[in-house]
């Protein structure tokens, strides 16, 4: 059985600037690629610590217009997503973070503050960094920058989102990583609070929203501006084409598409 990430586990730097690029591949490919990166990867330690795999949880926030994800719809160059995450399957005990996910181009600047699972509970976003034991100060600035975001949007609790991540990282690089996204899922929020629990999570491995016939995994490849030759050889051997894979925005237009309450991609070509 899988376990929880641990506080001591977990990773605790408050500031990522990298580059990220996503593919939608069949599952046909993904023992392939694993071959191919096994000279130059390793496997991540959440990932060996659990098992070979982990769930990610994410709460998603959006003002009452859904602007964020709206953005995301008119791929607007600078845009930000913000979001609560935690790890496993059934969250309970594992770190709780707060983060402010930027995009600038192809630039991805992410956000965040960490704390114990047991204080994400009503009244926290109205404490202190003393209070929740905020020591380091990048960290304290980006609890205080969701804070302010939270409220300056009157954001509002739109989906959790929750997905099985196996994923690797570079033997020699300074950063690089490849993951595996998989049993993708999501579920209509109005707690800020419950993790989904008692709720139904609705699929969202199917081609649906993706218009695709077959069920398919989300590839994501992160690294530095210094892109490895290992990682574009990747892309080049498996003739992989980058799309964008925003897992709120695909939430959202998989309820639009179960509710009939808004437009939501490739509509037309199911409804017939």
């Amino acid at each position: 059985m899988a376990k929880h990430l641990s506080t001591q586990s977990a990773d605790f730097s408050s500031i990522f600037d990298r580059f990220e690029a996503k593919y939608i591949i069949p599952r046909t490919l993904v023992e392939p690629i694993k071959a191919f990166i096994r000279p130059y990867c390793e496997i991540d330690k959440h990932c060996k610590a659990s098992g070979g795999r982990y769930f990610i949880n994410t709460l998603q926030l959006d003002s009452p217009s859904l602007s964020l994800h709206r953005a995301k719809e008119r791929e607007a160059s600078h845009r930000f997503k913000l979001r609560v995450r935690t790890y496993g399957k059934s969250p309970d005990g594992a770190p709780v973070f707060l983060e402010i996910k930027r995009k600038y181009f192809d630039r991805v600047i992410k956000s965040r503050a960490c704390i114990p699972f047991e204080e994400w509970k009503p009244g926290v976003l109205e404490k202190s960094a003393d209070e929740l034991n905020l020591k380091a100060v990048k960290e304290r600035e980006s609890f205080r920058d969701f804070v302010r975001i939270f409220g300056e949007i009157n954001a509002k609790p739109q989906v959790y989102v929750r997905y099985c991540r196996e994923a690797y990282v570079s033997l020699f690089d300074h950063y690089a990583r490849v993951t595996f996204d998989s049993q993708l899922c999501y579920q209509p929020a109005s707690d800020m609070y419950n993790w989904g629990d008692g709720g139904r999570f609705i699929s969202m491995d199917s081609g649906l929203v993706r218009n695709r016939r077959e069920s398919t995994l989300v590839l994501e490849l992160k690294c530095t501006e210094q892109v490895p030759t290992w990682l574009i050889t990747l892309v080049q051997e498996f003739e992989l084409i980058r799309c964008g894979n925003c897992k709120y925005s695909a939430a959202i237009w998989m309820e639009n598409l179960l509710s009939g309450t808004d437009e939501a991609p490739f509509a037309d070509e199911f409804m017939i």
